[in-house]
């Protein structure tokens, strides 16, 4: 990486629905309690998109905060990636539909699948593109809309998720500084584990998938809960070492915010104190793609990074897939 031109974030906004579902408005519409989700989970409350709001809105605000950020305008924009499993629709990619809405006529656009992982995915696909000089600057945007795949009746899921968008802008940036190494991966075997079965080719939408509730989201939480806590541990150890780290130079760990527990796990393996990591799942839950962002757009809002901090970003998704990253900032 170093022989090529430092590529890393140069503008940055995020964007979450204004209704708030908190955990007692969960205990009216199924068997659960605040007391058990926040002891399990970390979670108290989540935010919902309105009926008007489809990820592409979502993103879209987040969007224009990230470009106000960098002091660009989208017609500048020369790529468009949008890290998604909530797309507006299956095509046109929610990527385009966002082009179009910003006017960003001159950029590239598609979106990318990778579920909670797919924002670092997304930074690890511009960043080539950028490093290479194929384009000039990129905006790279995490969104879902989960609520529309969460079934409510299902308490086991229900309390988990919630909806928002991530954004951030790509361009060069000051030698020594930028992305210094990534780690992706993918174990195909157990994507059954983590799944929305219905609406696709191998299972179109019909009378009987809707009856049994086919096309809401599915998950067997305690072995994606063991794959979670073994992948963020040896994801972070092999970004390091790719980077020439250790995890003692970790000066800020932006974990993707599923579960507290996979956090403080990951957080125990690395040695890092509360105060190096980037907690806000108990305010926004899982928002899968737009989770990384979410946090790291907060802790630059609140000025924990300073310019020359190590960033470690790492998640795990449907898929199943794990992303990891390391930035200086």
């Amino acid at each position: 990486m170093n022989s090529l031109r430092p590529i890393g974030i140069i503008g940055t906004g995020k964007y979450v629905p204004e209704r708030i579902l908190t955990n007692s408005d969960l205990e009216q519409m199924v068997e659960t309690n605040d007391e058990w989700i926040v002891s399990r989970t970390g979670i108290r409350e989540r935010h919902i998109a309105a009926e008007h709001e489809a990820t592409s809105d979502l993103a879209y605000e987040a969007a224009l905060k990230a470009l106000a950020s960098a002091g660009m305008k989208a017609e500048d924009l020369e790529l468009i990636i949008v890290a998604t499993i909530t797309p507006d629709t299956a095509f046109p990619s929610t990527a385009c539909i966002l082009q179009d809405k910003l006017g960003a006529k001159g950029a590239a656009a598609f979106d990318l699948s990778a579920a909670c992982s797919g924002f670092v995915y997304s930074l690890a696909t511009a960043t080539s593109f950028l490093q290479t000089g194929m384009y000039n600057n990129a905006l790279i945007i995490g969104a879902d809309t989960l609520s529309r795949i969460t079934d409510y009746t299902d308490r086991n899921t229900c309390v988990l998720f919630g909806d928002g968008a991530g954004a951030v802008v790509l361009g060069e940036v000051p030698q020594g500084r930028g992305f210094k190494s990534f780690d992706l991966g993918a174990e195909g075997a157990g994507g059954s584990l983590l799944k929305l079965e219905a609406g696709g080719s191998r299972l179109p939408a019909s009378p009987q998938t809707l009856e049994d509730k086919k096309h809401f989201i599915y998950m067997n939480g305690r072995e994606v809960f063991k794959f979670a806590v073994r992948v963020m541990g040896t994801a972070t150890e092999r970004v390091l070492e790719k980077a020439g780290l250790d995890k003692t130079d970790i000066d800020l760990f932006v974990p993707h915010q599923a579960n507290i527990r996979i956090i403080q796990s990951a957080m125990q393996r690395l040695e890092l104190s509360e105060e190096k990591c980037v907690i806000n799942v108990d305010r926004y839950a899982n928002t899968s793609a737009a989770s990384i962002p979410l946090a790291l757009v907060e802790a630059a809002e609140e000025g924990r990074m300073k310019e020359g901090d190590t960033v470690l970003m790492v998640g795990f998704g449907g898929g199943l897939t794990w992303g990891a990253s390391v930035l200086v900032w």
